[in-house]
Formats: C-alpha cells, structure tokens, sequence
C-alpha cells in the first residue's frame, strides 16, 4: 500500500492540510476493528506496519476467535495451562495437528473459523480380526496423518468399532470414515493403485453408525466405490446443546453379510468436524 493510498488530508480555513497515515491510527482503535475479521484475514493486516502487527497480537482479539472450551483442550494438550500462554500463540498452536491419547488421536482448530476437528487413528479402533496377517496388515504411507493405515485382504466378516469422548463446543458435527479402494503405492516417482484384492463391495452397501451419550442416532448405507482414492463416507451428524458436559459418541463401519467375502481396503481414520466444514 502507498503512502497516497494510506493516508488523507485534513484541512481547515486557517491551518494548513495535514496527512493522516496508517500507522498514526491509534493501536487501540485498529484492534477493535480487528476483532470484526477472520484469522486469516488479521494477519494479513498484520503485515500493514508496526502499529497493525502489533494491534493484532491483542490477547483481546484472539480470545473471541478461540473456541468456548479451550481451556479444556488445552488441558489436555499441553503441559503448561492457556493462561500462562499468549491468545494468538495459543490459537497458532491449536491450528496445527496436535496428537493426544498415545498419538492415536490429533486435534486442530480450522484456522478460519477456529472450528474444533478431530481424527482417531485406525490403532483406536476395535477391528475384527486385526491381529490376524490372514485378514490384516498394517502398511506404512504418507497418506495419513498417522503414518500407518489397516489394510484388509480378505474377510467374511467386517466390523469396526470406536468410541470418543469430548467437550465440544455448541454446534452440529459431522462424523467420516476415511477409506480407500485398493493400496497405493509409488512406483518411478507416480502414485499407483494396487487393485489386486478388491472385491464384494458391489454386493452389499457397507453401514455406518453412531450414537451419542445424549440419545442421539444416526445411520448410513452406501456401497464402497473409487479405487484408488481416499473417499470421506459420512456416518452421520450429532448435536452439541451443553458445551460443559461431555459428549460420548459410539461410531461404527459394518457389512456383516456372510454370504461372500470382502477385501481391498484401506482404513486409515475416523474424522470429527464442525458440519459446515464437512
């Protein structure tokens, strides 16, 4: 921004015109507006000059743009409490991946909205016959958050099963199985799908579930499809009234049809998210 375009006159009968530039706008002034903006948007104001950078590091405006519960997330987080943090230090540390529970679960905050996110790891889950190479693997990639997702071969009977328990802030959240059609890997430098063991989901739709502490119910069916893209298949939405208490969600993934087997899949995680950004 020029100095033509960052200031203006001022100009009387009997004083001379006197310009009025950016950084003459009291910090207390332009932090008050900034409290009116988005994250991303402050702290492209905050590049302005001095008096902008500074006004946008108000514990002030960061504490309306943190979520209602950040105490408790923080709590569970980190080692020192929020109080004896910065509210913007505090709101860019929750913006990127933050692991808890042994690492089998992360949080975040979306950074335009400070929308609370969550993913658990396919570790969290109680798989059938997991612990058995005949049914399962564990393989390495770059394609999830966790480094590791369950691959599965072959089986007659699929059922995954988790559990989450959290303060969430008042809001409709939406719940994702992430999960994939055949095994990527990299081949001369490309990503490559291996197809070889996909088969039985064109047979029956796989169900998705969860239900909530509160009462709360919700189902899904579809059939599996994309090979060789990771697809998030929506289990349902839940509602948040009480952001003081917490809310236990029972999620599930089934298709239990016996008649024939099913395999080539990938599960890498279960996503939790505000509604809006699903």
């Amino acid at each position: 921004m020029g100095a033509s375009s960052s200031s203006f006159a001022i100009s009387g009968s009997d004083m001379p015109a006197l310009k009025v530039r950016l950084g003459d706008i009291p910090e207390s002034c332009i932090a008050l507006v900034l409290t009116h903006l988005d994250p991303p948007e402050i702290c492209n104001l905050a590049r302005l000059n001095r008096a902008f950078r500074r006004a946008s590091s108000a514990d002030f405006i960061w504490e309306t743009k943190l979520p209602p519960n950040y105490r408790y997330i923080a709590e569970k987080l980190f080692d020192e409490s929020a109080d004896s943090l910065g509210r913007k230090d505090l709101y860019a540390r929750l913006c990127r991946p933050n692991p808890f529970d042994g690492g089998t679960k992360e949080i975040w905050l979306e950074k335009s909205t400070g929308g609370v996110c969550l993913s658990i790891s396919s570790k969290a889950l109680a798989i059938t016959g997991i612990d058995d190479r005949r049914y399962w693997n564990r393989i390495p990639t770059k394609e999830s958050r966790f480094k590791k997702v369950a691959y599965l071969k072959q089986i007659w009977w699929l059922e995954v099963v988790g559990e989450l328990e959290f303060q969430f802030p008042v809001g409709t959240y939406s719940l994702f199985f992430r999960l994939q059609l055949g095994k990527s890997t990299k081949r001369l430098g490309r990503r490559v799908c291996n197809s070889e063991h996909i088969h039985g989901w064109d047979i029956k739709p796989v169900q998705f579930q969860l239900t909530t502490s509160d009462g709360q119910h919700a189902m899904s069916r579809c059939f599996l499809d994309n090979p060789g893209y990771w697809v998030h298949y929506r289990a349902g939405d839940f509602v948040v009234q009480r952001p003081s208490e917490s809310t236990k969600i029972k999620f599930s993934l089934r298709q239990i049809d016996c008649t024939h087997t099913k395999g080539g899949l990938c599960l890498d995680s279960v996503l939790v998210c505000p509604s809006g950004l699903g």
